[in-house]
């Protein structure tokens, strides 16, 4: 199974304070017919932290029925609670998804070893492949690149989704682990193209919510060679890359999707809309990009 690309971290579209399942099955059919190789229901940017553990099934569920074997579906199964992550993937498995995203445990601050025993019980557990999503802006630990190759000698531990901006960790770990193919996509759409110069396999993005044909596009040119338009666009998609974190993600996604007629613009609390003058920045670099949904 290959894992080279554009995959998106999905918004997650609700309606009067439910999941709008109509506008999640047009999101999905967009990005098939943009060119993103999958998926990922279900992590921070589908604001899993607020979803409840029925809608956090029922939108991977979604996912995997809209998807109709077309792209790929990572769903997003990380915990702090080691047992949570295993039912949450276990329920993957069972709906159908080709694999798992499982961030490092946050708040509770585990050991290096923490780490590995809880991303073994997992392996262990469910027979399905398994993303490490490595991001201590949120979690606040850091797995290190010794406990990275020691989970890669799993069987089912395939990759990585790497949010640190350290662009000398896909060297270091491509050199290390020379046993397999791992996976390694970037977390940070700003970095995503020098990720790929420094050995990485592609990339799961915010951007690509909203400029899913570029995204693509950049990393279809990589690989086939023509680094000058792969250059081109990552330099055409910088600015709006920094405008989607200016606030808490995925506040201003929500907003850009909500302009460009995608879903309704509903975020759950803690997280709120985002201010006016970010609203007109966001709005003029949609129109500079010519994007829409189509």
């Amino acid at each position: 199974m290959n894992y080279q690309g554009s995959y998106c971290a999905l918004i997650t579209p609700f309606k009067n304070g439910r999941v709008d399942k109509d506008s999640f099955k047009k999101i999905i059919k967009w990005h098939i017919n943009n060119g993103t190789k999958g998926i990922i229901p279900c992590g921070t940017t589908g604001e899993s932290p607020t979803l409840s553990h029925e809608e956090h099934k029922l939108v991977v569920e979604l996912a995997i029925e809209y998807s109709e074997d077309k792209i790929k579906v990572i769903a997003g199964t990380g915990s702090n609670s080691t047992q949570e992550a295993i039912s949450f993937t276990k329920h993957a498995k069972e709906a159908g998804a080709d694999s798992a995203l499982v961030v490092v445990p946050y708040y509770n601050k585990p050991s290096q070893a923490g780490l590995k025993e809880h991303y073994l019980k997992i392996a262990d557990t469910i027979d399905l492949p398994i993303f490490i999503y490595n991001i201590p802006g949120r979690s606040v630990i850091d797995m290190s690149d010794d406990t990275i190759f020691e989970l890669s000698l799993h069987k089912n531990i395939i990759g990585i989704k790497d949010a640190t901006n350290d662009l000398t960790r896909p060297l270091k770990l491509k050199k290390n682990i020379n046993h397999k193919k791992f996976y390694q996509l970037s977390g940070e759409d700003g970095t995503q193209l020098a990720y790929l110069a420094q050995g990485g396999d592609g990339v799961i993005s915010v951007t690509a919510n909203i400029a899913p044909k570029l995204v693509s596009s950049m990393h279809e040119s990589w690989f086939e060679g023509n680094y000058k338009k792969a250059i081109e666009i990552n330099y055409n998609l910088a600015y709006l890359n920094n405008l989607l974190f200016i606030e808490a993600n995925p506040c201003p996604v929500k907003f850009a999707a909500y302009t460009m007629g995608i879903c309704d613009y509903e975020i759950r609390l803690p997280l709120t809309k985002i201010n006016k003058e970010n609203e007109a920045k966001l709005k003029s670099e949609i129109e500079n990009l010519s994007l829409s949904f189509s």
